[in-house]
Parts: structure tokens; sequence; C-alpha cells
């Protein structure tokens, strides 16, 4: 039996599965925690990496691997491949205000026209404007800039500091894919190339990618794979995939196809699909992404997910299982009570220093199962609104994959038959994100993508409850 592994390197976890190439049945897995926060070393990243393969049974017996991660956590290293200062991730709003002057400098239209998005706090060229200003000596020793997925893919086939790794710290080595490059706001997914006047525009240093003439000053960018093409091997010869962001290695993992629209309840919710044509949203509302199988993938990010229901459990004094509970004694709409959930800002809408609001408070209708209910109501509803936005571009859906680990709980898949206007189809549970990347390196190991059986249940019955909507957008900002 041949054996392919992926990883998901998240923003709260490293997760490996274990697959067999022919019929893709797992086979064995593994996981190790990441530290909190929105500013990480990423050798703690290395560090859950070879704990969760060690936890999966080591890679002795794998033929193939490709590694899935975090999108736009900005990791910069110097000349000997050190790593310049702690990753600054997706979800650090800091870089907000240079995201308003990269606009103000080049337009929102001509953002959406260039590289298919328009800059907020989570893009990585954001960041390195924030390094730029914030701290220009850092920004001054800036060699190379890579991804997590990148950084990660970097080490795991023996690059890094001389000190560290077995192969020393070849910059030139560094590969990126598209899906993942495509959320700089530096790179363009309709013409397949870095756009390095905005690169340059956002550190203040020009750039290069990978492998192309070296100029004395330019910053090394990671060369773009194509979908399949092997990085590399590892030192002991395992054979290393492209790696993708962790939204394309969800929808490699599930197999979607036209038609289909995920719904992704993690530490951030996204809702994206996968189309032929790219995208270019000049609202900045959809991103104009790429997939990881050739295609475009136009998505919407909010910062506020499964978090919202840890934080309404634990005021209620419940687990999950006990939020759903009271959840499912209230009625839609929750007694007019709305939770309006922008606990850590908010990217979809564009609202980086919002904070969340609960709404409609009555003596009647404050109670646990109206609160528990307005928690799941309004998460699901920034969702929805999402579905809004990918229709406006042109995305027409047959059926919702709604996929993550609070897709599980039965109030959220109630409530979600209410919320959205679509069938609501629930795939077994599983680590997608991962699977994209055993996906990967089945691809890359055989020069074929594989088409593995996804398991799901049968969509749910569409319940769609006006109210519950209506309530939330006369609630919201």
């Amino acid at each position: 039996m041949t054996l392919v592994a992926g990883v998901d390197s998240s923003t709260q976890s490293c997760k490996v599965v274990v697959r067999d190439l022919e019929t893709g049945a797992l086979v064995r897995s593994g996981r190790a925690a990441h530290p909190d926060g929105t500013e990480v070393a990423p050798s703690a990243w290395w560090e859950a990496l070879t704990a969760a393969l060690d936890a999966a049974g080591g890679l002795d017996d794998v033929a193939a691997i490709s590694l899935a991660g975090q999108q736009h956590g900005m990791v910069v290293l110097d000349a000997s491949g050190r790593v310049v200062r702690d990753a600054l991730l997706w979800n650090d709003t800091r870089s907000a205000q240079a995201a308003r002057d990269l606009i103000d400098e080049v337009g929102a239209v001509a953002y959406a026209s260039r590289v298919g998005v328009v800059p907020v706090a989570s893009f990585t060229a954001t960041k390195l404007r924030w390094l730029r200003d914030a701290e220009p000596a850092n920004a001054a020793r800036v060699a190379a800039v890579a991804l997590p997925h990148d950084w990660l893919t970097w080490r795991l086939r023996g690059y890094g500091p001389a000190d560290e790794s077995p192969l020393g710290p070849d910059l030139e080595a560094l590969t990126t894919d598209r899906s993942d490059a495509s959320g700089t706001a530096y790179w363009s997914a309709a013409h397949e190339a870095y756009d390095l006047e905005l690169f340059e525009r956002a550190l203040g240093r020009p750039g290069r990618e990978a492998g192309s003439p070296a100029s004395a000053d330019a910053v090394v960018l990671p060369r773009v794979l194509g979908p399949g093409e092997a990085a590399g091997s590892t030192p002991s010869g395992v054979l290393v995939g492209p790696g993708a962001g962790d939204n394309a290695g969800a929808a490699l993992g599930l197999g979607a196809a036209d038609g289909d629209v995920v719904v992704s309840i993690g530490t951030s919710g996204t809702v994206f699909a996968v189309t032929d044509a790219p995208v270019a949203d000049a609202s900045g509302t959809v991103a104009g992404f790429a997939d990881a199988s050739g295609l475009s993938l136009p998505l919407i990010a909010t910062l506020n997910a499964a978090r919202v229901l840890d934080a309404i459990a634990r005021l209620l004094g419940v687990d999950h299982d006990g939020l759903a509970e009271l959840a499912l004694t209230a009625e839609p709409g929750a007694g007019g009570v709305v939770l309006v959930p922008y606990f850590e800002g908010e990217r979809t809408p564009n609202l980086p220093d919002a904070t969340a609001g609960l709404h409609g408070l009555t003596l009647a209708s404050t109670t646990p199962a109206n609160l528990a209910r307005a928690a799941i109501e309004g998460m699901l509803c920034g969702l929805a609104d999402g579905l809004d936005a990918v229709r406006g571009v042109g995305v027409r859906e047959q059926r919702i994959l709604l996929i993550g680990g609070a897709a599980q709980n039965p109030a959220v898949a109630a409530v979600a038959a209410q919320v959205f206007d679509a069938p609501v189809v629930i795939p077994a549970p599983g680590e997608y994100v991962a699977d994209g990347g055993a996906v990967q390196a089945a691809w890359a190991l055989t020069g074929t993508r594989p088409a593995w059986t996804v398991e799901a249940a049968a969509p749910l019955p569409v319940d769609t409850r006006a109210v519950i909507r209506e309530q939330y957008a006369a609630a919201r900002p």
C-alpha cells in the first residue's frame, strides 16, 4: 500500500492525515497545538509540525506529503534564513491603517483589476507596509518574504538557518502555490504573476521571484508552483507537494465542484466556491483568490466564527452541547435578541475596530435560551451575508457544504437550514484542509489528481425563516 500525507497548519493547531493513495482511506493521523495570539513565532509551527508527524506515525513509510496552512501570515527572513520577527497572522488587525493607505495610493478599482483583491488588514501586503512604517530596522533586514505554508514547506525540505537545517539558508529554494500567493495582494490570479510594483509599494523595497535574476536590494519571493507540481523532497526522500492556502486545501479535500459553495466555520468563517473565471470585486468584499487546481476561488471571510460560540458558552456556563440544547428551546429570531458578533473587529464587512453588540433585550427576552440562539444566528447571518456577496459576483450554488467543527453541532445545523435559502449538506467530520494536502501529495506523486469519495449526510430541508436575517440586518452597523 502506497501512503501519502497531508498537513493543515491552521491558526489553532497542526493536523496530519496519512491516507492510502489508491482509495483515499484514512490510515492514521496526528495533531499538535499552536500557541494563541495574532503574533506567533514560526518556530512554534515547526515544533507542532514535527510533533503532529510523530503522533501520526512519522514519514518512514510515506511516499509524498503536502502542506496546507493559514493564509496571509507574514514570515520575514534575513539573509541567513532566520526569522526577522514573529509572524503577524491573518487575524492581526494592526495593519488596518496600512491597508487604507495602500488603497488611497493605488485605488480600490486598480487593486482589484491588478491582483483580484482590495487590501484589508488580513493581507500580507498590508502587514509589510506596517513593518515598513512601524519597524523600519526590521524591514531593512528582510531578505525574503514567505507565507506560513511556504516557510514550513521550505523547512520540511531541509532548508533554514545553517545551524538548524542540513541544507542551509538557500532563499532561492522558497516555493509557494497560486492559492496562497493570491492572498498576498501582490500576486495576480488573472495574470499568474507577481505584481512587483505593488510589492515594492508595500515594503518600500523591490522584490523578485526566487530563481529570477538577482539584483542588489531585491527581496526574494517564493517561486509559484502549479497544481500537482512538486516543491522538492525531504532530506529522507519523501516527495513534497506544492502546498496551499487553507481554504483552497479544503476545496480540494472536499472535491468541491461547480455548484458547490463551501461555508467553513473555524477560527474564521469563510464562504467560497470554485469557479472557472477570476473575480475582481472593487468593493473589496469578495476576494478573487486562486484555487489549488488551476481555477479560481472567490471568497469572503469573517473574523468571528466558532469562537463566538465559545465565548457565549463560557458566559452561560455550559459546554457546546449545552449551548445547543439551550438554543434549540428558543424560537427562530430568539425573541428579538440579536447578537452582532464583531468581537475581534470584522473583515466582512471591513470593520477592523468594531466590537460586538447585543440588541433587542427586554425583561422577557433576556433568557439563556435566547442568548444561546442569538449567538448561533448571529454567527450564521454574517456568513449568509457573505453568501449574498459571492452570489453578487456571479456564483450560483446548487448546495451549501457546511464544514468545520461547529457544523457538527445540532443547533448550528438546524439554524443553518433556517438562515440559508439553499440546501445545506454537512459532510462527514474530517480534516478537509489536511485532506486537500493529501490530494496534492497524491497528485504530485502520480501526475493525476485523485478522485476520492467524500461521505456526506442527506441535505437538510430548506426551512428559511426570514425573521432571523431581517432582525440581523436591522441591528448590524
